[in-house]
């Protein structure tokens, strides 16, 4: 429990907003990713198509794979642009998250190693087979919405989700017993109806 606080902790201090870990087992996802894609609800994501073993089960990403240490990081802006200018995704304000995200989790990777000298393993940030949102959610940083977002709390969703996996046995979080409950409003102000039932989002249709 010490050694995963002061990850956590170390975590926070690199500038995450979030930091929760998880055990490195198959996800039960696949089946109903291999649905969704059946369905051709990827659109031109074809990379989502390949890998779906290893999306399911991170120890065929990162052999020796024991803990999932999931961060979330906000990337809401603090000043908007001019609304009389054309209008871009929040998420690209800034630098590439890729750059910023993966540097934060190889200063972590790092820092967990002068604790454990044995560690190893991979960080990711949207950059491989890994079911982000599920691992984080799985990880107690909060639960997906029925937008397919990651909904951290008070805190909502405009956040960049990464992942350290290692070879270390943590302190495992729980699941955080939260839904979205009756409410619909995404559903409904989805102006191109790509949220076609809840959970369940057709890239097709997502002008995003």
């Amino acid at each position: 429990m010490i050694i995963t606080n002061k990850i956590k902790q170390y975590a926070l201090s690199l500038g995450f907003d979030a930091c929760g870990v998880c055990r490195a087992e198959s996800s039960g996802e696949e089946e109903n990713l291999r649905e969704w894609i059946r369905l051709n609800y990827q659109g031109d994501m074809s990379y989502l198509e390949r890998n779906i073993e290893k999306r399911d089960n991170p120890r065929l990403l990162v052999p020796g794979a024991k803990s999932i240490v999931s961060v979330a990081l906000n990337y809401y802006p603090n000043k908007k642009r001019d609304p009389q200018l054309p209008g871009f995704a929040y998420y690209a304000y800034g630098k590439d998250y890729h750059f910023v995200v993966k540097d934060k989790l190889k200063q972590l990777l790092a820092y967990i190693q002068t604790i454990c000298p044995d560690t190893e393993g991979r960080f990711f940030c949207d950059s491989a087979p890994v079911l982000e949102r599920y691992w984080a959610a799985k990880a107690g940083l909060g639960f997906v919405g029925k937008n397919t977002l990651l909904i951290i709390p008070s805190k909502g969703s405009f956040f960049f989700l990464g992942e350290l996996i290692i070879n270390q046995e943590l302190v495992y979080d729980s699941p955080i017993d939260l839904s979205c409950g009756n409410c619909t409003r995404c559903i409904e102000a989805c102006p191109t109806g790509a949220i076609e039932q809840a959970h369940l989002v057709n890239a097709t249709k997502c002008i995003s």
